[in-house]
């Protein structure tokens, strides 16, 4: 990957970093399947871009930060496949 496709996709992660987090502090309540979605999906964008410009700091916060999106994106999608299966098991 050439420097500036690795500095491209770094920026398309920070921005869905930043889109997240805003979207965090004005929805009223969270997708939490979509919030973490963007979070993983930039944090592996980014880590990406590190693999060219390799900064050991940022690598490890953006390990860290993929690893607990991607954890909660499962126990996101769990949550919602369970309630998806009470709502079946109530309806007639």
């Amino acid at each position: 990957m050439s420097p500036l496709i690795a500095d491209i996709v770094g920026l398309i992660g920070s921005a869905l970093f930043i889109a997240a987090f805003a979207y965090a502090n004005v929805a009223k309540a969270i997708d939490k399947v979509l919030f973490n979605a963007a979070n993983l999906v930039g944090a592996v964008l980014l880590l990406a871009s590190l693999s060219v410009n390799f900064n050991l700091a940022a690598f490890v916060l953006e390990a860290a930060w993929g690893a607990i999106a991607g954890i909660s994106l499962v126990l996101a999608l769990r949550k919602r496949a369970a309630e998806r299966q009470a709502l079946k098991n109530i309806q007639p």
